[in-house]
Formats: structure tokens, C-alpha cells, sequence
């Protein structure tokens, strides 16, 4: 028999084993907790058409913190990390166009709830 079906179940465990350091990590959620700190306060003192541009710059940044750091990243194989964007940035021109797309509509769509019953008359 081989030399390795002679070791037993438990010798093969290494322990605990995380490519990043604790003290990093550690970082990594104080600025999350950061940033969503900045979120709240940042709430009410942009202007209004600045809110949702801030806070999409947040969020994206604490996407980029997960991602990289939590979800290891980082350390990961330049495809993975490729697939991973591509996805997200797919997702989110399909986000933007549905939005844009709703924007342009918006007065025909006030237009036709202002026009259309919402229950048409009963005839008898």
C-alpha cells in the first residue's frame, strides 16, 4: 500500500488557515463601518440631486472593500476577479438602462395613470 493511505484522518488537518492577516481584516470592517457612518450623515446635508450619486460611490466602494478583501480577491486568480466584474458591471448597465429607460417613459406613464380608470365601469 501507499505511504498515504497509511496516515490517519486526523493528520490531515492543518488548522486554521486564512490568507489574510486579522489585523487587516479588522481594518477593512472599521472603514466599512466608516463609510456606513458617512452614509447616515451624508443623508441630509448634499444636495438633492447629489444624494443618490454619493451614495452610490459609497456603496461601491464598500463593494469593492468586500469583494477584494472578504471574498479574498485579492489573492484570487486575475480570472476569477475578471468574472466577478464582468458580471457586476453587466448587472449594472442592465440597472441603468431599465432606469434610463424609465426616466424617458415618465410622462407618458403619468399621462396614462391620470387618463385610465383603475377599475373599469360595471356595465349593467
Amino acid at each position: 500500500m501507499s505511504e498515504h493511505s497509511s496516515h490517519s484522518a486526523a493528520s490531515h488537518e492543518h488548522g486554521f488557515a486564512h490568507p489574510m492577516p486579522v489585523p487587516m481584516l479588522l481594518a477593512v470592517f472599521a472603514s466599512l463601518i466608516f463609510f456606513t457612518i458617512l452614509t447616515v450623515v451624508l443623508n441630509g446635508a448634499v444636495p438633492d440631486f447629489l444624494e443618490l450619486p454619493v451614495a452610490m460611490l459609497i456603496a461601491t466602494i464598500k463593494a469593492l472593500l468586500v469583494m477584494l478583501f472578504f471574498m479574498h480577491m485579492v489573492h484570487d486568480k486575475l480570472f476569477n476577479v475578471f468574472a466577478f466584474l464582468s458580471s457586476v458591471i453587466f448587472l449594472g448597465l442592465f440597472i441603468i438602462s431599465t432606469l434610463v429607460d424609465t426616466g424617458v417613459n415618465q410622462p407618458a406613464i403619468k399621462e396614462y395613470r391620470l387618463t385610465t380608470p383603475l377599475v373599469a365601469p360595471v356595465q349593467k
